[in-house]
């Protein structure tokens, strides 16, 4: 490791951006890759053994390129499906994003949670086994949104949608029959990008848990041993697409690198 580390973010498209920011908030002397795999967006729209493929071959190359001393998928789909292939094929750490159901069965006060995430998130038998092994004997029930990752990149091309379309999404958490939810677990790095509007439209206040700070702490912890140097390392994105927003990456601090990854969409 030289001396300021270099950190791979990676995502299917703009949600890792909320997971960047955190950790460049705990590590900005940390040199950042933003990888983008937007060509593929959404990622649920992918039978699971091409998912798999197409991350090893893609991040084959990032860290082939790159060299990262760490890389953090910032995508709960990708890490639920893929990250113990990406274990055993590549020596670099990583940093994995899975639902946040132990930290809010343990905040909650009603005892029930909602878990929202992707269609392909809350079908896995990993977030299932989450619930059975932290659920701390909470009401948890499961919802798949369909259209809210992609509402949350259209938010941020300034092109939001109604309030109406996002309470059809995240409609189904909230239940009150006796012990009323308080607590939504974010389930995807795009929808905290969301959550001054779901705070407006929510059928009642609750507790929306974004998954970025824990991670964010774990690569600190992770790094711990690599001391920090007092200047701001570099940062800059890639997406596979070719095509960059400049102007979202610049709100977030990054250069874009129009460079097009040859893995075929």
């Amino acid at each position: 490791m030289g001396a300021r580390p270099t950190i791979l973010v990676f995502d299917s498209g703009l949600g890792g951006l909320t997971v960047y920011r955190e950790i460049a908030a705990v590590r900005p002397d940390a040199n950042f890759v933003y990888l983008a795999d937007d060509a593929a967006f959404p990622y649920g729209a992918l039978a699971e053994p091409a998912l798999i493929a197409r991350l090893v071959a893609l991040l084959d190359e990032a860290i082939a390129v790159h060299k990262p001393d760490l890389a953090v998928i910032a995508c709960n789909t990708a890490s639920t499906i893929a990250l113990p292939e990406l274990r055993k094929q590549f020596t670099v750490p990583f940093v994995g994003t899975v639902p946040a159901i132990k930290p809010a069965c343990t905040a909650s006060r009603t005892r029930r949670v909602a878990v929202l995430g992707t269609e392909a998130t809350v079908k896995r038998e990993y977030t299932r086994a989450l619930i059975r092994d932290h659920g701390q004997g909470c009401d948890v029930d499961l919802i798949g949104a369909k259209q809210l990752a992609a509402y949350a990149e259209a938010e941020l091309h300034g092109q939001p949608v109604s309030d109406a379309a996002l309470l059809a999404e995240i409609g189904p958490c909230f239940r009150d029959d006796g012990n009323r939810t308080d607590t939504v677990v974010l389930a995807c790095t795009h929808y905290p990008l969301l959550i001054p509007r779901l705070e407006q439209i929510a059928p009642w206040p609750v507790n929306f848990i974004d998954p970025a700070p824990a991670i964010a702490r774990r690569v600190a912890h992770l790094l711990e041993g690599v001391a920090a140097v007092a200047t701001n390392g570099t940062t800059h994105a890639i997406f596979t697409s070719g095509t960059a927003p400049a102007a979202i990456l610049a709100r977030f601090g990054m250069r874009a690198d129009q460079r097009v990854y040859s893995i075929t969409p």
